[in-house]
């Protein structure tokens, strides 16, 4: 593949992007409910990633490798788009993006939709990692790449485990008002978010090679990725929440509790 190949498929991911994320300001604007947002967004990624991978670069035939990074992509979408889309009919907003409105005020509309751009064109570098996975130069499968898919299905396994743990706790009656402290909660304040984070790193693990220099921009993913669920839309306003109706419960299980990378609880905070 030429440069001008990668940098039309960049552009072309853009635009799905773009187009896809304005979808997703339609159906948030007419339903109220901003939880499908989160939604639309993994099945666009999952979509832009899964055709970005198997496209015919050059006229050739997709290869091992491409249909590969096209499964694993659609399997992580698949999973992670159908939980939230789960917990999106059991809502009537997210919390998250409902204060996001408050803030805004008679212009929320407006935004919104620009703040949905902004979700769009930072989803680029990820949907672009899976593209530079699915083109590595050697059509044939090594070893990196069975321990890409090691490692994605680490992470989503992980990501599995702790939401139906999240769940286990939260439909418990005796639980009511509590934070949840069980299983891999008691690791880590967000392990959902971590094993999410780990999902990404399978793309580097396939791209990266002396002979793929696109492979370095596959590493944009999982640094984006950690910024964006520890300092942005993830841990922040999630937790600025759980303060809000948790109190000083919820600080006690952040004085002890790890935010985001699974650690022994801190006896000290207790």
């Amino acid at each position: 593949m030429t440069v001008v190949d990668y940098l039309l498929a960049l552009l072309a991911m853009a635009v799905a992007m773009s187009v896809l994320m304005s979808l997703a300001w339609v159906v948030q604007q007419r339903t109220g409910n901003s939880g499908w947002v989160d939604t639309i967004w993994t099945f666009s990624v999952g979509l832009v990633g899964a055709v970005g991978a198997i496209w015919p670069a050059g006229g050739a035939t997709p290869h091992a490798r491409q249909w590969l990074v096209a499964i694993l992509v659609a399997v992580w979408s698949l999973r992670l788009g159908g939980h939230v889309a789960v917990r999106s009919r059991g809502i009537t907003d997210d919390p998250r993006y409902a204060e996001f409105a408050r803030q805004w005020g008679e212009a929320a509309p407006r935004r919104m939709f620009v703040f949905l751009q902004q979700q769009a064109w930072g989803a680029i570098p990820l949907v672009f990692a899976m593209f530079v996975a699915a083109h590595a130069p050697a059509p044939e499968l090594r070893l990196q790449d069975y321990l890409g898919i090691l490692v994605l299905f680490t992470g989503i396994a992980g990501e599995g485990l702790a939401d139906a743990q999240l769940k286990a706790f939260r439909t418990d009656p005796a639980n009511k008002g509590k934070v949840c402290d069980a299983g891999l909660w008691r690791w880590s304040r967000h392990p959902n978010y971590f094993f999410e984070w780990v999902c990404w790193l399978a793309y580097p693990v396939i791209a990266l090679s002396p002979d793929n220099p696109w492979g370095l921009a596959s590493l944009l993913a999982p640094l984006l990725m950690y910024y964006i669920l520890v300092h942005v839309t993830g841990i922040p306003p999630l937790e600025e929440q759980m303060l809000r109706s948790r109190g000083d419960r919820y600080r006690a299980y952040q004085a002890r509790t790890s935010a985001f990378f699974p650690l022994p609880p801190n006896p000290a905070g207790k």
